[in-house]
């Protein structure tokens, strides 16, 4: 069993390798791999990335996988899941956006935030995530310089194709959970509840992964194990 945790693909694995040591040292197997950079990337996003994805997670071990989501990532679990040769035995969606087959991003991006990016874009990308935020909001959410400096450092501009792009029509095969770690993906939460998945719902913030390591992994372990039985 591995528990595989996706960082969104706005960001990059940094966000998890702190919960990753902390699953470890609860007698865990759980990496960290991470999604191909935008630049590398001319068209088909989705594709692209879970191919790419799921040909790392099949090369690094033989284990059936638990994936876990953050953020943007969720949207891509159906793709990886039709890409990916190992056994998928679970997902888990923490603070993440859920699949949407069909439709693209900016379809279900609240239309304030889709206008100001569109506004924000040059030759044909949007602004990196930090960007995103007013000034001084992420600071307050990773308080600790360095460890922002170094969130920092693995963002990148993406492409507008990537966010007006329809995700492929792919579904999701077997159990799922969604971890909640902020009151802003509580919309999410209530629809994971309505489908009957388990939900947990932790007092953080977005990035607790960076700051609150510990706590997210108890959660993910406790949602992994009530998804698969045991880890």
């Amino acid at each position: 069993m591995r528990i595989v945790l996706l960082h969104s693909p706005l960001l990059g694995p940094l966000t998890w390798r702190e919960v990753a040591e902390h699953l470890g040292a609860r007698g865990q197997i759980a990496q960290t791999p991470a999604w191909p950079r935008f630049s590398t990337i001319a068209r088909d996003f989705y594709g692209s990335l879970a191919s790419s994805l799921a040909a790392t997670i099949d090369a690094t071990g033989d284990r059936p996988v638990v994936l876990v989501a953050h953020s943007g990532a969720g949207a891509l679990v159906p793709a990886l899941m039709a890409a990916v040769r190992t056994p998928v035995l679970a997902a888990i969606f923490a603070d993440a956006i859920l699949p949407h087959p069909g439709s693209s991003w900016f379809d279900t991006a609240p239309p304030a935030l889709g206008a100001q990016l569109r506004a924000g874009a040059n030759d044909g990308a949007l602004p990196q995530w930090d960007l995103w935020w007013p000034p001084g909001a992420l600071a307050r959410l990773v308080p600790d310089d360095a460890l922002r400096a170094r969130l920092v450092g693995e963002l990148e501009p993406i492409p507008a194709g990537f966010f007006e792009e329809p995700a492929p029509a792919a579904t999701l095969v077997g159990p799922a959970a969604y971890l909640q770690l902020s009151s802003a993906y509580s919309d999410e939460a209530k629809v994971a509840g309505r489908y009957g998945w388990p939900v947990l719902s932790l007092p953080l913030h977005h990035l607790a992964a960076l700051t609150h390591a510990e706590a997210v992994a108890r959660g993910i372990e406790s949602l992994a194990i009530k998804l698969v039985g045991g880890v």
